[in-house]
């Protein structure tokens, strides 16, 4: 992987292992040659994520909508800085420069960045690693959900297992490394319907 996007928040969190975390794994990436592609930010840990791989002469690739270039505080020092119209651009455009995709604890954005990811994996639409660096736990109960739906069938195990997730950035990178992808098929499960309607489906 030349290239990992992380997606991470424009807030610190509660707890300083978040910005420790940001910190290491942006350490770990420039160590290892990683470019890191991310949200442009200066602020929270995608400040702390790019300063650090900056700081220990990794290169850094921000991508960041003309709206949120004063609210986010978009650093001058970043390797590239891309500037695109919305939120929609900015995702697109991180997907293409990227090999593979981590997320960092965050909220909402966050999460959205990171389901949208890991949907187009689950849908074939690429063929690159999206691991979760489960920093203090904290996604946690998100794994419990995919295994939930997992349990109540509206997910498929071997598309719950593109979710690959651990607390330490560099066995996660190890991971998704040896992580391979496998055709599988989107499963709908036709039980539900009439004879005829499950054969048009066929």
């Amino acid at each position: 992987m030349d290239a990992i996007c992380v997606f991470c928040g424009s807030n610190p969190g509660r707890d300083p292992a978040y910005l420790q975390q940001a910190e290491a794994l942006g350490k770990l990436l420039a160590g290892q040659g990683v470019t890191v592609v991310y949200g442009g930010a200066g602020v929270g840990t995608m400040g702390v994520l790019a300063r650090a791989a900056l700081e220990a002469g990794g290169t850094v690739v921000g991508v960041i909508p003309d709206h949120l270039v004063e609210v986010e505080l978009a650093p001058d020092e970043l390797t590239e800085l891309h500037r695109v119209e919305t939120m929609h651009e900015r995702k697109t455009l991180m997907a293409e420069l990227s090999d593979g995709f981590i997320a960092l604890p965050g909220g909402l954005g966050t999460l959205e960045e990171f389901a949208e990811i890991a949907t187009w994996s689950q849908l074939g639409l690429h063929t690159k690693p999206t691991g979760l660096l489960n920093s203090g736990g904290f996604y946690d109960s998100l794994l419990t959900f995919l295994d939930h739906a997992v349990d109540e069938q509206f997910l498929r195990q071997p598309h719950r297992d593109l979710v690959l997730a651990d607390a330490d950035p560099e066995r996660l990178l190890e991971a998704m490394r040896a992580w391979t992808a496998q055709p599988v098929p989107k499963w709908f499960d036709t039980s539900h319907l009439s004879s005829a309607e499950a054969a048009d489906r066929t």
